[in-house]
């Protein structure tokens, strides 16, 4: 019997399962930004490997300001950086575009998420930058949390595990009376599933395309899906 739901944030509550270098490069192209799709997931895995290495993302930072962040960083490895202005400019784009696909998203699944409260304890459990909370709270949705496991406050990132014993010991449950949600097969749903947890796989498009062959049995293609099973297991 479940009693308790751990969920992940980016990809699942805020991209309805779409692996978010997919709303990055949709958001270049909206700029007009003139490179290629080769060319832009090279710089993105840069720009998240810098960011792993170094504390540039501040635990006040909003979504907003991280895209802002994280674009420009992103711009500095083309082979040929635009100058400042430009850089400027389209961070400053990429970073609306993909802050208002982010809220778009966490509308839909607002609802659901308040009503999924009223039922159970919920957990956050999520590899991002050390400013979640601050994302969550300018989102409305803090406080439909009873905490949050984030890796780089914990110093550990899926798919290791202990992200999600973290979470179900928050809890107080055991791991088979726990929901675990996430977007990605290998970083949330097999590790939850060793643990004993329970899973449910958001899948849209993933990194690669050995990821979107890949199938599971509790798989749903929108969070709002979540509650539907719930009331049926």
């Amino acid at each position: 019997m479940i009693k308790g739901i751990i969920f992940d944030y980016g990809g699942t509550l805020d991209s309805r399962g779409v692996h978010w270098s997919e709303i990055l490069w949709q958001g270049y192209q909206e700029a007009g930004i003139p490179i290629d799709k080769e060319t832009f997931r090279n710089i993105y895995v840069e720009g998240e490997r810098a960011l792993a290495r170094e504390r540039i993302i501040l635990p006040q930072d909003n979504f907003h300001t991280l895209l802002l962040k994280k674009v420009a960083l992103e711009l500095s490895y083309l082979s040929q950086a635009p100058d400042a202005s430009a850089s400027e400019l389209w961070a400053s784009q990429v970073a609306a575009y993909c802050d208002n696909a982010a809220r778009t998203c966490i509308g839909e699944a607002r609802p659901m998420l308040e009503k999924l409260h009223e039922q159970y304890p919920m957990m956050l459990v999520s590899n991002f930058y050390g400013n979640i909370d601050e994302v969550l709270r300018a989102y409305g949705i803090r406080h439909l949390f009873k905490g949050i496991i984030e890796s780089a406050v914990v110093g550990v990132r899926k798919p290791n595990p202990t992200l999600f014993r973290l979470g179900v010991d928050a809890l107080e449950l055991a791991p088979d009376e726990v929901l675990v949600v996430g977007d990605s097969l290998r970083k949330d749903i097999e590790p939850a599933e060793r643990l004993g947890c329970h899973v449910l796989w958001l899948k849209g498009k993933g990194w690669t395309e050995e990821e979107d062959l890949q199938t599971h049995p509790n798989t749903i293609t929108h969070i709002t899906q979540v509650k539907e099973w719930l009331d049926k297991s």
